[in-house]
């Protein structure tokens, strides 16, 4: 666990901070908005050029815990998210739409950390990652066409464009880039994609910094969002622990693959739907916030959730 994985959810901290505080400069709140896609476009080409997607044979020597998985994080996730929203956000459709982004979205990296910390199985975890972020990429448009569609807060073909660039282009430089390396696999494994993998968070905090640099004043009269989606998060995080034991036993997993799978279908992965939404929902930063809470309340349940498998393994 580097430095900087330790420190993530500080530095996003401090990324809000600098942007609310650059957004009291009148000339960076109106200019700040065309930085949010250039940092985010960089965050994912990284991302994509780091996930091993030759991992993807190793997912499919245990299909039980690949479908379990794939069926979990899916399938059930999304109607549980849309659930909870129902009940605690229905009178605040931004956020709920929010919400369910994060929610959609399994995670593809620090969900690896907390699987080691709690003894899991992380040969199986790692195998599943390149699955995950597959299905995530080309489920997302769908969820969104999905959920944005009934709460009436855009058009489709605004979710295709920014699909299309978000998405299609930084995976697409991302293939054009490991081929081009073919013949200096050294370089691109030695020194291209350390950088990229360091430099991931950097990316997503400028982001951050932007986005809330040029919608500063706004967001000041909406921190009561923290609130709204405290109890609704934890309820998911709670709720899909208990599924991932309920699953597991009735599945007659070992308790290496019962943590694996708890972490898969708790851990989220917001950078992804963060970049889609800051590029769909330009005028709408509720969306966006809602994304950015996530890991904040995130990160300190999964530490917990580790320390709870390990006694029960103990």
């Amino acid at each position: 666990m580097s430095i900087i994985e330790k420190f993530q959810s500080i530095l996003i901290l401090i990324a809000i901070g600098l942007g609310l505080s650059l957004s009291q400069i009148p000339f960076i709140e109106t200019h700040a908005d065309s930085f949010i896609l250039p940092f985010l476009l960089f965050m994912l080409y990284g991302l994509f050029l780091t996930i091993p997607l030759k991992g993807l044979k190793l997912a499919f020597k245990d299909t039980r815990f690949l479908s379990t998985s794939v069926i979990l994080n899916f399938l059930w996730t999304p109607l549980l998210a849309w659930g909870l929203g129902a009940v605690f956000l229905s009178d605040h459709p931004f956020i709920w739409l929010g919400f369910i982004l994060l929610l959609v979205t399994p995670c593809t990296d620090w969900y690896l950390i907390f699987t080691s910390m709690a003894k899991g199985n992380l040969p199986l975890s790692a195998s599943v990652l390149p699955v995950n972020l597959i299905l995530q990429v080309i489920l997302l448009p769908v969820y969104l066409f999905i959920f944005a569609g009934t709460m009436q807060t855009v058009g489709s073909s605004t979710i295709i464009e920014s699909v299309l660039l978000v998405l299609f282009v930084p995976f697409v430089l991302a293939v054009l880039t490991r081929r081009g390396f073919k013949k200096r696999g050294d370089l691109l494994d030695g020194k291209v994609i350390p950088f990229f993998a360091s430099s991931q968070i950097a990316f997503l905090c400028l982001a951050i910094a932007a986005m809330f640099a040029s919608q500063g004043a706004y967001l000041f009269q909406h921190l009561e969002v923290i609130l709204l989606m405290l109890l609704p998060l934890l309820l998911f995080f709670f709720i899909n622990f208990l599924v991932a034991q309920a699953v597991g036993k009735a599945s007659k997993f070992s308790y290496e693959n019962i943590a694996s799978l708890s972490m898969t279908i708790i851990a989220r992965n917001s950078p992804v739907a963060l970049a889609i939404v800051l590029t769909a929902f330009p005028d709408q930063p509720l969306i966006a916030l809602a994304l950015i809470i996530g890991p904040l309340i995130e990160l300190p349940v999964l530490a917990v959730i580790a320390q709870v498998l390990l006694k029960i393994r103990g």
